[in-house]
This record gives C-alpha cells, sequence and structure tokens, in this order.
C-alpha cells in the first residue's frame, strides 16, 4: 500500500486487558497484553479495580512493545488508542496516556473505535488469513456486543442486527455461572461441550424479529431448567455436565447461525467474517465452516490472538487511518456507549 516506513503504536484498555502493540506497514512486530487476574474472584469485572490495574500496567506493557519489536519510541508515527466503547475509568487510562505520548513525539493522535478493530483486524497481515474482500458481514461476539455489520470499506460499516438485551459472551459467562464454573465461563463450557451430546437437551430459541438477537430469556430458561432438575436430583449437574454444556453451546450458535443465514439471504453478501473475544469458541467456528460447505460461503476466521481484546487490531485500524491522514485533535474525548 505505502513504501514509506510506518510504525503505529496501538493501545488497548477498554475492559480488563491492558494491552500495546506496534504495527510496521501493516505488519505485527509486537502485540503484547497484560491480563487482570483479580477479577476472578468476584465473577466478573470489576470497573475500579480494572482502572487501578490499567495504570500499573501501562509503562511497562508499552515498554515491552517497543522493545519486542526492535524500535526506540522516536521511530513511531503516530499512536493509536481505543477511544470507546468499554468501561469509562478503563478507556481513560488508555486515552490519556497516548494524549501525553503523542504530544511529547510531536506525532500524530488517532482514535480508534473498539468495534470496528475487531473487524478490521482481518487485515493485519499474517501468513495463512485471508483478508474479506468488500463487501463482506461481520459477525462480532464478545462479552459485552452482539452485531452483524455489513462493511462496504474500511469505514463504511453499517450494524444491520444486534442484541436487544445480553450479549453473547454474557450468555455463556452466566450459563456458566448458574454451573457453578468459573468465570469466564465460555471456553470452559467450549471444552466441556466437546464431550457432551448436544441434542440431550432442548431450549427454546428466543423469537426476535430480523437481525437482531436476544439472550436474556435463554438465560432465564436455563436458570428454571437447572433448578427444577436440582429440586429432582441434587447431583444432576454433576452427572450431566459434559450433556448440558453441549446442549447450551448448540442453542446458542443456533441462534447466531440462524441471524447469519438471514443476512446473508437478505444481502446477498456470501463473505463472512468473524471477530471478538467468543469468535475463539470452537463450536461457532465449526459451523462457520460447515456453512461454507453448506450455503456457499466463504469464511474469515482470525488469528487465535486477535480475537480477544488486543492492541494489534487497534494498530492495524491506526495504520489504515494515517494512510489516510485521518487523525484526531488532542481534546477527543473517550465514550463508553461509542457506536460503530
Amino acid at each position: 500500500m505505502t513504501t514509506e516506513n510506518i510504525y503505529i503504536l496501538g493501545i488497548e484498555s477498554s475492559c480488563d486487558d491492558t494491552a500495546a502493540s506496534i504495527i510496521h506497514n501493516g505488519r505485527l512486530l509486537s502485540n503484547v497484553v497484560a491480563s487482570q487476574e483479580i477479577h476472578a474472584e468476584y465473577g466478573g469485572i470489576v470497573p475500579e479495580l480494572a482502572s487501578r490495574a490499567h495504570q500499573q500496567n501501562i509503562v511497562p506493557v508499552v515498554h515491552q512493545a517497543l522493545e519486542k519489536a526492535g524500535i526506540g519510541k522516536e521511530q513511531l508515527n503516530a499512536i493509536a488508542f481505543t477511544s470507546g466503547p468499554g468501561l469509562l475509568g478503563s478507556l481513560l487510562v488508555g486515552s490519556s496516556f497516548a494524549k501525553s505520548l503523542a504530544y511529547g513525539l510531536d506525532i500524530p493522535l488517532i482514535a480508534v473505535n473498539h468495534m470496528q478493530a475487531h473487524i478490521l483486524a482481518h487485515f493485519i497481515d499474517e501468513k495463512g488469513f485471508e483478508k474479506p474482500p468488500f463487501p463482506f458481514l461481520a459477525m462480532t461476539i464478545s462479552g459485552g456486543h452482539t452485531q452483524i455489520v455489513r462493511v462496504d470499506d474500511y469505514f463504511k460499516m453499517e450494524v444491520i442486527g444486534e442484541t436487544i438485551d445480553d450479549a453473547v459472551g454474557e450468555a455463556f459467562d452466566k450459563s456458566g455461572k448458574i454451573l457453578g464454573l468459573s468465570y469466564p465461563a465460555g471456553p470452559e463450557i467450549d471444552k466441556l461441550a466437546a464431550l457432551g451430546d448436544p441434542k440431550a437437551f432442548k431450549f427454546t430459541k428466543p423469537k426476535v424479529d430480523g437481525l437482531n438477537f436476544s439472550f436474556s430469556g435463554l438465560k432465564t430458561a436455563i436458570l428454571y431448567f437447572i433448578q427444577k432438575k436440582i429440586n429432582e436430583n441434587p447431583d444432576f449437574i454433576k452427572e450431566n455436565i459434559n450433556d448440558i454444556c453441549a446442549s447450551i453451546q448448540y442453542t446458542i450458535i443456533g441462534i447466531l447461525m440462524d441471524k447469519l443465514k438471514l443476512a446473508e439471504k437478505q444481502t446477498g453478501i456470501k463473505h463472512i467474517a468473524i471477530g471478538g473475544g467468543v469468535s475463539a469458541n470452537s463450536g461457532i467456528r465449526s459451523a462457520l465452516k460447515t456453512g461454507e460447505q453448506k450455503f456457499g460461503w466463504s469464511t474469515y476466521i482470525p488469528k487465535f490472538e486477535f480475537t480477544t481484546d488486543n492492541a494489534a487490531m487497534i494498530a492495524i485500524v491506526g495504520y489504515l487511518k494515517y494512510l489516510e491522514k485521518d487523525f484526531d485533535e488532542f481534546d477527543v474525548s473517550a465514550s463508553a456507549r461509542l457506536k460503530i
């Protein structure tokens, strides 16, 4: 795309991971993430603890990203940071640091939409990973978001479907909590589901018009189902954990795939890309591959390290915006509820 040597530092601090990454001309040089283990004992993210941990982690994480990339901060062309959506306290740590460093180095500042970044992570130059052609449909699935987005260009995106209540990641985590699994429960449910029968127990899919999603009713149905079964047999969860997880995962994946099929039918677009933490789920990846054979889709699944919150996706958006000279003023503010 360019013969110029462009180094972008990406900073991600939207939730509980402090991350920094260096992208050079679209290619990844480093991608450092400091996770916060403290939230596991609370069964969810504690915003105040998250922002404090970001303050402790951000300097060493950025230092490590520069060191791993083998460059000095003076070689940076711009600094990209997550401006939202996310936890406001966490976002402010990242944005304040990015502004200070960009100002000190006298280089451009680039604000990045976290949800756009999950989609544009597909455009990191990574061997063995194909980039989706425009237009394509992107399904972003995480602990806080569930969306289907029509993508016509890097920065021409339209949300055509989204959750009206809980996100899909929340449905996994709350189901895990009901079953007594540790937080976050999504990876554990995925692991146990592989050992169980997905049709052992039937859960009704919520009826939602159009391309929107709902997971609140399913979560309640799972709670009532488990309570009823425990009343009949106190060891029900222990004796059936694999089948329960397989059935829950099968139902959730069915909801996602039904909406994707409808989106493809309505738009005529057969290029399907996924992003967000829940896209690491093996059942969802398998269902997409089945869609290739069954519906003639071309599917694009990102490298595992680009699915969860990471700074490489922020840096690639920064790089694409840098090429357009799309920079931000230093009074740009973080927004907890930023939309695509």
